[in-house]
């Protein structure tokens, strides 16, 4: 705030509110939740936007915040907030404000000054402090089990909605509070689709079994992909499913290396996002069987499942900070065939040398069903 020449700082973002203050508005409250969870940041100290519906709960989960009620009526309350604060200057997450606001905004009080800007918190965000990084374990633990748990009711004739359910169930009673994102479980020809969704169509053996899930513990995230076999696999399938691997594994050793010691001590930077996604690409090019993947290879984790940094060929072109939790999940995708995608969540910290894998469900072929 004070490079730009502001003296508040006004965000729209639930995860925001969340990791400043701990007032949390669910996801799926989001679009009836009103004004609640907007905040304003000044030198002073911050304010929490609520109405009667979440002043409690306000109040409760930060309680070192300044409530102002507001229902419905930013752009009329506007005036009394920024006036309450002594604001001049303001900046505004303009990726998540629409025009029509920022334009109201500007209306109702014209003497204090709209700055939009981006990439704030969600720059700050992407390095994790010790808690944070093990609320994602702990998250990534509850998954693990839960996939664990559902491998025995995994059998031919069973629906990708049925599974997917089930594996729901699991992780909520397993210790989530919440699913990261929709359970995926994409059987055979559905398996190509990178985001499918589960339907009636019920498993066959001899085909892949694709799920795509996460958990959410005490605000936290995980996300997880595993392509399973119903029953004995097929040759070109076994050998996709090791291409991907290896890509995988490529990732995984070059990351390795780059935090390792006597990396620190000759002064090697840290690569980048797209450098590791190209590493990847080039393992299953210079196979040259299948295509390669046309998704990033990964994305940071933490209160939202995707977050910064990117490992993709569109992310920025800079070192990966530290520490920082991220996935890892190449693909080969035939269409209409089948498709594999494997994804872990990798801790790197540069400072301590290491990486970690937080999930640890086996990244070797499994087999099910028989």
């Amino acid at each position: 705030m004070a490079g730009t020449g502001v003296d508040g700082y006004f965000g729209v973002r639930r995860e925001h509110m969340r990791y400043l203050t701990g007032f949390e508005i669910a996801e799926n409250e989001v679009m009836s939740a009103g004004d609640s969870g907007k905040f304003l940041v000044t030198g002073e100290g911050l304010h929490v936007l609520a109405d009667s519906r979440y002043l409690l709960q306000a109040g409760r989960q930060a309680p070192d915040a300044t409530p102002f009620e507001c229902y419905y009526a930013l752009p009329e309350r506007w005036p009394d907030l920024v006036r309450a604060a002594g604001l001049r200057r303001v900046s505004i997450e303009a990726a998540f404000v629409s025009h029509a606001t920022f334009e109201r905004l500007g209306a109702a009080a014209p003497d204090v000054e709209l700055v939009p800007v981006e990439g704030w918190l969600e720059t700050d965000r992407q390095m994790k402090e010790p808690a944070e990084l093990k609320r994602v374990a702990a998250a990534c633990a509850v998954a693990d089990r839960a996939l664990a748990s559902l491998l025995p009711a995994i059998r031919a004739g069973v629906t990708e909605a049925e599974l997917a359910l089930d594996l729901e169930w699991r992780i909520r009673t397993g210790g989530a509070e919440a699913l990261a994102f929709d359970v995926a479980c994409l059987a055979g020809p559905e398996a190509a689709l990178p985001h499918g969704s589960p339907g009636d169509r019920p498993v066959v053996g001899g085909a892949v079994l694709l799920f795509d899930f996460g958990a959410q513990v005490a605000g936290y995230r995980s996300d997880m992909t595993r392509t399973l076999f119903v029953g004995e696999p097929d040759e070109r399938d076994l050998e996709v499913y090791g291409v991907v691997a290896a890509a995988q594994n490529a990732v995984f050793a070059a990351l390795a290396d780059a935090v390792a010691p006597s990396a620190r001590r000759r002064g090697t930077p840290r690569p980048s996002g797209p450098a590791m996604d190209a590493l990847a690409r080039s393992v299953i090019e210079a196979d040259g069987r299948w295509p390669v993947y046309g998704h990033g290879l990964g994305h940071g984790i933490g209160i939202a499942t995707h977050e910064l940094p990117g490992l993709g060929r569109r992310s920025p072109d800079a070192p990966l900070p530290s520490p920082t939790v991220f996935s890892v999940e190449p693909g080969i995708y035939l269409e209409g065939e089948m498709g594999v995608r494997i994804e872990d969540l990798l801790l790197l910290d540069a400072e301590a040398g290491r990486t970690e894998l937080l999930t640890r469900f086996p990244r070797g072929p499994v087999v099910v069903g028989v």
